[in-house]
């Protein structure tokens, strides 16, 4: 129970795939403008990371080496189909809202990460818990940058006005440029948070985790888990 707990922490707090592994920068930024469109990418994906995650666990004894990444990507298109299929026939303004972004989904480095790192290696149930761990970290994430943006740039949250209407919203927090002044904002903020909880404390802290930007090519098991940029020896002054 314990190392199913800890996926989940992992997912969402300490390799949070945005916020510390700096992955899926292209969504990220582009499904923000709003609190649903981020909410809405998010679940999404977190759907396809959960089911793609139990399947490729499934079979990962029965997939051999040298073709695993084109079968992962196989496993992982199937499920996006299918969510894109569902999000078209029963969501349709979020559908058109998120646009290209959804089979887009089949692409997403977290996703395909963690099938590489993770899921090839274990059991079902751990991959499973890994995958709502990342997803939940990488839906929280995007829910909190396009609270932010709506809320700054259009006044609203989730369609409901809560700046009064009198004062006139940033318009640009919903443009490209608010992107990633909020994103820039938010990680700075978190990452000042876990310098000076390291310094009272007297232990390392990571701020910031770099991928090579090619899982398919990752010489150690998929992305956020190399190229590591630690901020070391912070201690008690």
């Amino acid at each position: 129970m314990n190392k199913l707990i800890e996926r989940l922490k992992n997912g969402i707090i300490t390799e949070n795939p945005i916020f510390v592994q700096v992955l899926a920068m292209c969504p990220t930024l582009a499904v923000t403008t709003s609190a649903k469109n981020a909410l809405g990418m998010g679940l999404a994906s977190t759907v396809v990371l959960i089911f793609s995650n139990m399947m490729i666990s499934a079979i990962r004894k029965l997939v051999p080496d040298k073709i695993r990444i084109p079968a992962y990507i196989v496993v992982i298109a199937s499920f996006v189909t299918i969510v894109d299929m569902l999000m078209q026939g029963y969501i349709p303004s979020l559908y058109s809202s998120l646009g290209i972004f959804i089979p887009l989904i089949v692409v997403n480095c977290i996703i395909l990460g963690r099938a590489e790192a993770y899921a090839s290696k274990n059991e079902i149930l751990p991959s499973i818990f890994d995958a709502i761990g990342m997803g939940l970290g990488f839906t929280i994430a995007l829910f909190l940058i396009g609270t932010f943006r709506e809320i700054l740039g259009a006044g609203q949250l989730l369609g409901l006005q809560v700046i009064p209407e009198a004062i006139k919203p940033a318009s640009i927090m919903i443009l490209a440029p608010g992107a990633f002044f909020t994103l820039g904002g938010l990680m700075v903020v978190l990452n000042a948070y876990n310098i000076n909880k390291a310094k009272k404390t007297g232990e390392e802290v990571k701020t910031l985790e770099h991928s090579c930007g090619s899982c398919s090519g990752c010489g150690t098991g998929g992305c956020g888990t190399s190229d590591k940029l630690e901020i070391k020896d912070i201690k008690k002054n």
